[in-house]
């Protein structure tokens, strides 16, 4: 049986999963030339960085892992919505669509810094009881 902590944990990792699978969708779209062609290389691997370091995240060998982890997490969600605003001036065409995947980015990037604050202050409050 899963705790509500242990369910979150889980609906995040699907999460930044269909996030990278819709931003994997999009660059499928995308015409092919040498710009779009940095661009997807880019976006892909970024997004797909998201789920994957919050998935090493929580297996992490302590909170400074942790932590760190979730820290290039988090980036990694900054640097997708770099690649997505790119994206979207060089095809205003999928606007659209980015602006959705960006949302996303920008939502998942906030979900990320909140879980780093909170564990970070916990951390804190720990070591001053010592």
């Amino acid at each position: 049986m899963q705790t509500s902590n242990q369910a979150r944990k889980f609906d995040l990792e699907e999460r930044t999963t269909k996030f990278a699978i819709a931003v994997v969708r999009l660059c499928k779209k995308l015409t092919k030339n040498p710009m779009n062609d940095r661009f997807i290389g880019q976006v892909a691997g970024s997004a797909g960085s998201v789920g994957a370091n919050y998935r090493e995240a929580n297996d992490a060998l302590g909170k400074k892992d942790f932590i760190l982890r979730m820290k290039i997490s988090r980036k990694e969600a900054k640097e997708t919505m770099h690649w997505l605003e790119l994206i979207k001036e060089a095809n205003p065409e999928f606007t659209e669509e980015i602006n959705i995947l960006g949302k996303e980015a920008t939502e998942l990037k906030n979900i990320l810094s909140s879980i780093i604050e909170k564990v970070s202050n916990s951390t804190k409050d720990n070591q001053k009881k010592f």
